[in-house]
């Protein structure tokens, strides 16, 4: 197995959940792995974290200490969510996570077409007595989305949850069979998702070096930022369309100045979807 090769990792709570992903993409348990169910082919890695919050964060930093380190990998979270009343089935991407526990929020940039409808959810660390008023609740996203984006640009980080249980049919009705049916029928709009995350992935792994290169020399950078240098500079040309920054840093005094800049820059542009 080239592991090298491996630029897709998905992530499933529950083993009902990653069983129609294993099926569709044809992968193999890796059987050398015992602390987490990991399931590979040539080009994606799925792991089967376990229910919560921890599990997942678990899941997420041990595969990838498992593969060698690339540029860009894309990480997808898969997996069922409940709702107040929308339908069972209904697939959405995830454009805002609430930590419920920590109160933390986390805004997945959507830099792409989704392929299907966004919404807001929340994370809590146990099952919901009451479902939240607007937003999806499951127990996992914020998990992984705080830990997936230590590894990778954070538009390369996505979440997509099907409606799973809502008050008509609450939580304690799911069966596993039930989940996995749910997942097959969403087969199509996951490979969309990924094949949209590949093409971005793909613009993301040429910065622009020389720039790069530049403003090393010109400032002093731990290896730690220069890691956020590199992917901030990837995401000032996917997000603002220009191959080099435009915000003076050459007039900051540091280098946390200059990651300073370009994030503040960053977080106040807009995208059009």
């Amino acid at each position: 197995m080239q592991t090298s090769a491996i630029k897709i990792f998905i992530f499933a709570a529950l083993p009902c959940e990653a069983k129609p992903l294993i099926n569709h993409y044809r992968l193999k348990k890796d059987a050398a792995i015992n602390s987490f169910s990991v399931y590979v082919n040539n080009e994606i890695c799925l792991t089967v974290t376990g229910i919560g919050k921890s599990a997942m964060a678990a899941g997420v930093a041990y595969t990838q200490a498992l593969f060698p380190a690339i540029p860009n990998p894309i990480m997808l979270n898969v997996g069922i969510a409940g709702h107040k009343n929308h339908a069972i089935g209904s697939t959405f991407l995830i454009d805002k996570i609430t930590d419920n526990d920590s109160e933390r929020r986390y805004y997945p940039p959507l830099v792409v077409t989704p392929p299907c409808p966004t919404h807001s959810l929340q994370t809590a660390a146990k099952p919901y007595d009451i479902y939240p008023e607007d937003d999806l609740c499951d127990m996992e996203a914020s998990a992984f989305y705080e830990t997936a984006t230590r590894f990778t640009s954070g538009e390369l980080c996505q979440c997509l949850k099907i409606v799973s249980d809502n008050e008509s049919s609450p939580a304690h009705n799911i069966q596993a069979k039930h989940v996995s049916a749910l997942i097959e029928a969403q087969l199509s709009t996951i490979e969309s998702t990924l094949t949209a995350l590949g093409k971005l992935a793909e613009s993301l792994s040429t910065p622009e070096l020389s720039e790069y290169k530049e403003i090393l020399n010109q400032y002093h950078f731990t290896v730690n930022e220069q890691i956020q240098l590199k992917k901030l500079l990837s995401r000032w040309r996917l997000v603002k369309g220009e191959n080099r920054v435009s915000i003076g840093v050459d007039a900051a005094k540091n280098g946390k100045t200059v990651l300073k800049l370009l994030n503040q820059q960053l977080d106040e542009a807009e995208f059009y979807l």
